[in-house]
C-alpha cells in the first residue's frame, strides 16, 4: 500500500500477485506488479454548521449554540494522512463531514456545561478558544485539523438571554440619563470656564501681543545693529580683499618683471658670451698675436736699452767720480766759510742772527700773502667805520704784517726791536 497526494484528494493505491509476470526486453528483466485497488480520499475543506439545541448550563439554564468550524484533513502530514486512511477510507465526502461534526458537537455541549450563560454569553471568545482546543486534539488522531471555530449564535426559550439584556438596557438607560445631567451641568460649568477663559486669553493676547511688539522693537534694534555691523566689517573685509588683492596682482607683477629680468640676464649672458668669442676671435687671438710680437720686439729693445744703460752707467760713474770730487771740494770751501760765518756768529751773536731773520723776512711775507694772490674773489662786510674795498685788504695785510715780529720772538726768543737798541759786541 501506498499513498499518493494532489492539491485536493489523496490516493491509496493496494496490490498484490504471488505470481508476478516477467517481461525481458533487451537483456533487461521487468516485474510487473499485480494492481487490485484504488480508493480516494477528499482533502478538501469542509464547512460544518454546529448546532446545539437546549444543553443545560452549569446553572441549569437550557440554550441554544449555534458555531461554525472549517475542518480539513491535512495531505501534507504523512502520519496523520495515515490516520485519517484507516478511519475514513472508503467512505464519501458527506459521511466524513458527519463524524466530524458529531465529535465537535459533543465537545461543544460538553464546554457548555462547564460555563454559565453569562460567561457564554459575555466572553464569546473564550468559548470559541476552549472548543477549538478540545476538539482539536480529539480531531486530530483522526488525521482531521480543525482550521477554524466561531460561536455565531446564542439564544434560548426562557427569555433569560432577554432579560439579561433588559436590565443591561435599563442601567444603560439610566446611565444614559445620569450622564445627560451630568453633559449639560458640565456643558454649563465649562461654557462658563470657557467664557472666563476667553476674557483672560484675550487679555493675555493683548499682554502677548504687546510683549510681542516689545521683543519684536528690541529684536529688530539688535537685529539693525548686527546687520550694520556686518555690513561695515563685509565693506572692510571687500576692502581688505581689495587690498591683498591688489598685493597679490603686484606681487605676480613684480615677479613677471623678475622673471624677465631674469630672461633678459640670460639673454645679456648669452650675448656677451657670443662677444666674448667674437671678441676672442677678432681682437684677442690677434691681440696676443701682436702681444708676442711686441714682446719679441721689447726684449730686443731692452737689450739694447740694457747695453746703452750699462755704457751710460759707465759714464755717469766716470762723471759721479768727477763730480764728487768737485762737490768735495765745494764742500770743503763752504765747511771753511761756514767755519767763517761760526766764528762771525761767535763774534756778532744777536746781530748775526736779527740778519738772516731780516733776510729770510721778506719770504715769510710772501708766504703770508699768497693765498690773497689765488683768491678769485672776496667778500667784504664794512661796520660803517674804517676803511673800505681795496685799502681794507692792504690794510689787513698790512696788520698781518705788523704782528709779524711778535710771531718771530715768540718762535725764535730774539726781540728785532731791542736787537737794533743793544751796541754790538767786538772781539
Amino acid at each position: 500500500m501506498f499513498f499518493t497526494c494532489g492539491p485536493n484528494e489523496a490516493m491509496v493505491v493496494s496490490g498484490f500477485c504471488r505470481s508476478p509476470p516477467v517481461m525481458v526486453a533487451g537483456g533487461r528483466v521487468f516485474v510487473l506488479p499485480c494492481i487490485q485497488q484504488i480508493q480516494r480520499i477528499s482533502l478538501n475543506t469542509l464547512t460544518l454548521n454546529v448546532k446545539s439545541e437546549k444543553v443545560y448550563t452549569r446553572h441549569g439554564v437550557p440554550i441554544s449554540v449555534t458555531g461554525i468550524a472549517q475542518v480539513k484533513i491535512q495531505g501534507q502530514n504523512k502520519e496523520m494522512l495515515a490516520a485519517a486512511c484507516q478511519m475514513f477510507l472508503g467512505k464519501t465526502e458527506a459521511e466524513i463531514a458527519h463524524i466530524a461534526l458529531e465529535t465537535l458537537e459533543g465537545h461543544q455541549r460538553a464546554i457548555m456545561a462547564h460555563m454559565t450563560v453569562e460567561e457564554i454569553y459575555k466572553d464569546r471568545q473564550k468559548f470559541s478558544e476552549q472548543v477549538f482546543k478540545v476538539a482539536s486534539s480529539d480531531l486530530v488522531n483522526m488525521g482531521i485539523s480543525v482550521v477554524s471555530y466561531t460561536l455565531k449564535d446564542i439564544h434560548d426559550d426562557q427569555d433569560y438571554l432577554h432579560s439579561l439584556g433588559k436590565a443591561r438596557t435599563a442601567q444603560v438607560q439610566k446611565d444614559a440619563r445620569i450622564g445627560e445631567a451630568e453633559a449639560k451641568r458640565d456643558a454649563g460649568i465649562r461654557e462658563a470656564k470657557a467664557k472666563q477663559e476667553k476674557v483672560s486669553a484675550q487679555y493675555l493676547s493683548e499682554i502677548e501681543m504687546a510683549k510681542a511688539q516689545r521683543d519684536y522693537e528690541l529684536k529688530k534694534a539688535t537685529y539693525d545693529i548686527e546687520v550694520n555691523t556686518r555690513r561695515a566689517q563685509a565693506d572692510l573685509a571687500y576692502q581688505l580683499q581689495v587690498a591683498k588683492t591688489k598685493q597679490q596682482i603686484e606681487e605676480q607683477r613684480v615677479q613677471v618683471q623678475v622673471v624677465e629680468r631674469a630672461q633678459q640676464v640670460a639673454v645679456q649672458e648669452q650675448e656677451i658670451a657670443r662677444r666674448e668669442k667674437e671678441l676672442e676671435a677678432r681682437v684677442r687671438k690677434p691681440a696676443e698675436a701682436e702681444r708676442y710680437r711686441l714682446e719679441r720686439l721689447a726684449e730686443a729693445e731692452r737689450s739694447q736699452l740694457i747695453m746703452q744703460a750699462e755704457a751710460e752707467a759707465e759714464a755717469v760713474r766716470m762723471r759721479g767720480e768727477a763730480e764728487a770730487f768737485a762737490i768735495g771740494a765745494r764742500a770743503r770751501a763752504e765747511a771753511e766759510q761756514m767755519a767763517k760765518k761760526a766764528e762771525a756768529f761767535q763774534l756778532y751773536q744777536e746781530a748775526a742772527q736779527l740778519d738772516m731773520l731780516l733776510e729770510k723776512l721778506p719770504q715769510v711775507a710772501e708766504e703770508i700773502s699768497g693765498p690773497l694772490t689765488s683768491t678769485k674773489k672776496i667778500t667784504l662786510v664794512s661796520s660803517g667805520s674804517g676803511a673800505v674795498g681795496a685799502a681794507k685788504v692792504t690794510g689787513e695785510v698790512l696788520d698781518i704784517l705788523s704782528h709779524l715780529p711778535e710771531s718771530v720772538e715768540r718762535l725764535t726768543g730774539i726781540s728785532i726791536s731791542q736787537v737794533n737798541h743793544k751796541p754790538l759786541r767786538t772781539a
